[in-house]
């Protein structure tokens, strides 16, 4: 058992290395002015707190999406999937602004949203390159994108 464990870490690990590597997201010209960059990104969930998870996206408060629209991020989407026994949460959303890198930090200062993110940070068990980084979140390489 502890033999499998450790290939399977061993593989998710390399997995994400590899994908991490190149993690700077793809742009799409929409149009002269208007970029769309989509970003995908993967964290672990702990299995007692799933249900919780669910319940709080299940009825996301108002001023956390308000947010999320105010910072220029559309087609948000998460996902869960169970690997050999563990649970992860894939993050999808396109980003239309023009500094993401400032529409992040007005994100992070929104009181609401920081209050959102105490409730779901505990669920969330971060993968080892977004730990060492203080992060929740790994961010993914896009391979493939068909519009």
């Amino acid at each position: 058992m502890l033999m499998k464990n450790l290939k399977t870490m061993y593989f998710l690990v390399l997995a994400f290395v590899l994908m991490v590597t190149a993690c700077t997201p793809i742009k799409t010209e929409v149009n002269a002015t208007n970029k769309v960059l989509r970003y995908g990104s993967i964290t672990g969930l702990k299995p007692e707190k799933m249900a919780y998870y669910k319940k709080l996206h299940a009825a996301v408060w108002p001023g956390v999406l308000k947010k999320i629209t105010a910072c220029n991020i559309h087609n948000y989407s998460i996902y869960l999937k169970e690997i050999e026994g563990k649970q992860y949460l894939f993050s999808y959303f396109e980003y239309t602004g023009n500094d993401f890198a400032a529409d992040m930090k007005k994100m992070a200062a929104d009181t609401t949203t920081q209050r959102w993110w105490k409730e779901t940070a505990p669920t969330q068990i971060p993968l080892p390159d977004a730990a060492a980084k203080g992060e929740t979140w790994s961010n993914m390489e896009e391979v493939f994108h068909k519009d």
